[in-house]
This record gives C-alpha cells, sequence and structure tokens, in this order.
C-alpha cells in the first residue's frame, strides 16, 4: 500500500506570478504534482516583495537574496526562465505544455494568444490539458478587459464593508484573503477538471475570477440579504446572527466568547454567576438575543471586564463554552495545539507553513524550498500525461 503523495506523477507548468497562481502551483507541488514555474529573466515581481529578505548561496557559489513573500507561495517547484520573445525559447515551452497535464496562467484576457499560449491553441496540441486562468474579473463579462488586484477586489466583492469597526472606515482582510481563496477554488476547479478527463479524455479550461470568488466565499451574509431583504453592515466583531459571539473585554486584555446554541449559553451564564441571565424571557432563545443584543451585551460586559483573561478562559472552557484567546502572528504559531499538528515546516532550511491537509494513507510533499530563478533547465521530454485517477492510485 503506497503512502506517496496523492498527486505524484502530476506534470503542472505555472504561468503565473503574485499569489493566486502561485498558491494553486505551491497546493498541488505538496499534493505531489511536478510542478514547473515559468518565469520572466527577471523573475517573479514577489522575489523583491520585502522586507524580509532570505539570502542563499548557489551551487556555483554565488548568492541570491529573495523576499519572505515569495517563499510563503513557490515551495516545492522548480524555476525555468522563459523569454517571451526569444522563438527558441518559447517553442521549448509549447513542447513542455503539450507533455504537461495542467497549465496555471494569470496574464490578462488574451494576453497569451500572440505567444500560442492561449487555451485554444494549446488545446489543440494537447487534447488532454487542463488549463486554469485567473483574473480579476473573468473571461468575459464588462469588465473582463480590466485588471483587478486583491485589494481593489476586497472593495468591490462587499466584504470591506463587512469588516471593521461600525463608526470606523471599512478594513481589508489582513492577508490576501481573495487571492488565497481563488487559489484553492483554483486548485479544486483543476483536479475537478481532472477526474472528468479520466471520464472524457479531454481537458478544458477552467475560468477563475477574483470578483466571483469574493462574492462566492460571502455565504451566510450574501444569503440574509437575498432571502432577508436587508443590506448586512458591519458590526465589528460581533455576528449578524448569534449572540452572544463576539469580543468581549477582560480585566487585562481581549478575548472571543461564541456561544452557538442554547446550551452554550446557559453555561456562559452559569459560569459567570448570572444564572437567571439564562431563563430571562428577553435571553432564552438565540432569535431574542439577536432583538436584544445591546442590553444583553452590555450586562455580560461588566461582568467579564472585572476578571482576568486567563481565568475567564480557563473557566468557560471547564463549563464548555467556546472561548478563546485573541493571538498575535507569533502567538498562534506557537500555539500548543499549531507545533503539534506540525503546521510549521523547514525545508531546505527555509521556514514556512504546510498545506493543511493530513491524509490517513497518504502524505504531502514537503521536501523542496521554493526555487531559485532559472535553477532548472526546460525539458522537451517531461514525464509522460496522467490522469487524476491514475495519480491518486
Amino acid at each position: 500500500m503506497s503512502n506517496e503523495a496523492p498527486l505524484k506523477g502530476l506534470k503542472v507548468i505555472e504561468l503565473a506570478r503574485i499569489l493566486a497562481g502561485p498558491w494553486i502551483g505551491q497546493t498541488l507541488a505538496d499534493l505531489g504534482a511536478d510542478v514547473t514555474k515559468i518565469e520572466a529573466p527577471e523573475g517573479d515581481d514577489t522575489r523583491r516583495w520585502g522586507p524580509p529578505f532570505i539570502t542563499r548561496t548557489l551551487e556555483n557559489g554565488d548568492t541570491e537574496t529573495v523576499a519572505a513573500y515569495f517563499h510563503s507561495a513557490n515551495r516545492g517547484k522548480t524555476s525555468v526562465i522563459c523569454d517571451f520573445s526569444d522563438p527558441t525559447q518559447l517553442g521549448t515551452l509549447r513542447d513542455m505544455i503539450a507533455r504537461a497535464d495542467v497549465v496555471i496562467e494569470n496574464f490578462k484576457v488574451g494576453g497569451l494568444k500572440k505567444y500560442g499560449l492561449d487555451y485554444e491553441t494549446l488545446s489543440a496540441i494537447n487534447p488532454k490539458l487542463v488549463y486554469a486562468s485567473i483574473t480579476g474579473f473573468g473571461q468575459d463579462g464588462p469588465r473582463a478587459k480590466q485588471p483587478g488586484y486583491d485589494f481593489l477586489i476586497q472593495g468591490m466583492c462587499g466584504i470591506m464593508d463587512l469588516t471593521g469597526d461600525p463608526e470606523g472606515e471599512p478594513q481589508k482582510v489582513g492577508v490576501a484573503w481573495i487571492d488565497v481563496f481563488t487559489g484553492l477554488y483554483g486548485v479544486i476547479g483543476i483536479q475537478a477538471a481532472l477526474a472528468e478527463r479520466s471520464r472524457s479524455g479531454l481537458g478544458q479550461h477552467v475560468d477563475l475570477s477574483l470578483l466571483d470568488c469574493g462574492v462566492g466565499v460571502l455565504a451566510n451574509q450574501a444569503t440574509n440579504f437575498l432571502l432577508g431583504g436587508e443590506t448586512p453592515t458591519r458590526l465589528g466583531n460581533a455576528h449578524p446572527n448569534i449572540v452572544p459571539y463576539q469580543v468581549f473585554p477582560a480585566q487585562d486584555g481581549h478575548l472571543i466568547i461564541a456561544c452557538g446554541n442554547d446550551r452554550q449559553f446557559v453555561a456562559l451564564c452559569k459560569s459567570l454567576g448570572l444564572a437567571d441571565l439564562a431563563i430571562d424571557a428577553r435571553f432564552s432563545t438565540n432569535p431574542d438575543r439577536v432583538a436584544n443584543r445591546s442590553a444583553l451585551i452590555e450586562i455580560l460586559t461588566e461582568k467579564t471586564s472585572a476578571l482576568p483573561k486567563s481565568e475567564l478562559i480557563a473557566t468557560l472552557e471547564t463549563s464548555g463554552v467556546p472561548v478563546g484567546p485573541i493571538n498575535s502572528v507569533r502567538e498562534a504559531l506557537e500555539e500548543p495545539q499549531v507545533m503539534s499538528r506540525k503546521m510549521q515546516i523547514a525545508p531546505e532550511g527555509i521556514a514556512g507553513l504546510r498545506t493543511p491537509i493530513v491524509f490517513s494513507r497518504s502524505k504531502l510533499q514537503l521536501d523542496h524550498a521554493a526555487p531559485t530563478l532559472g535553477q532548472n533547465k526546460p525539458s522537451n521530454t517531461p514525464p509522460a500525461s496522467v490522469s487524476l485517477k491514475t495519480a491518486l492510485d
């Protein structure tokens, strides 16, 4: 019984830079795919997006200094330089793609056609090719040809109008949230297309839009509007549908209390010495608590603000109330549970975070750090194409 990485043998060519496309490539690489990153002579822009920077010594004794940002999204790949203006290099790249399973690209709509690297041209020479395109707005529609970046799309998709203090300015999420989600949807789309290919024998074009993905993960907030008719607005750290489910002050900081049902609310009240609150008609059910949010939060806040954070967390955890601290990035990475799950890795001495999937039998492929620029030469004879089904066997 094999314990190899699930996608071992899958051949991927990445014509992508920055984050969403490279996130697809890195995730596929962690899952075992052979991912070749095609870079312009100057390399992916994120190689220069620092500080911090990491300096490595190359095999020839030279050094290369690259931003940590690049390492966050390019682990496990090989790097090949290709100057699209050079017909010989371009021809070699097309030969590589002719024998590949997947292409990932995030050029503007139609931007690769003049190089013969568009889906229509490549699928004619490799009908089994799965070709994933990432753009700001998709391959069609009135904005299709406009550039789109994570920050702009966070503003457009509605998430910034849901994030932040109601009295303050809208806030973006602290990471490139839509780029990462688009990367994950890209992996899902590619794997689905590969699964379908195992039945039809044909590849297809996977069209990924940052705006589609940003809107697509609005989840309950979008459905609240679609079915309830009212536009959701910023509630700070409160929840639109559940109370109490927010940040509360303690004597020495803040913590999160998240009661998802009536039983947990009763346990919270008893733990805080407010047992009568649980049978108060204003708060006995979640709809009641939502309707009387302000009154309840005022009572709870008065109680929590008088107690030390560590004491509150310990007491509520013992009572089965969902409660937790608000960690810094350092504290999150040093959280014993995170360390126990071995989220931190350091291939070739370069620290990073693994793809957060654990298999009962297969393993992730985590041996190689992000590549140095052009460390590999292009090959005209990559491994034969494999189906997703074969890669999973």
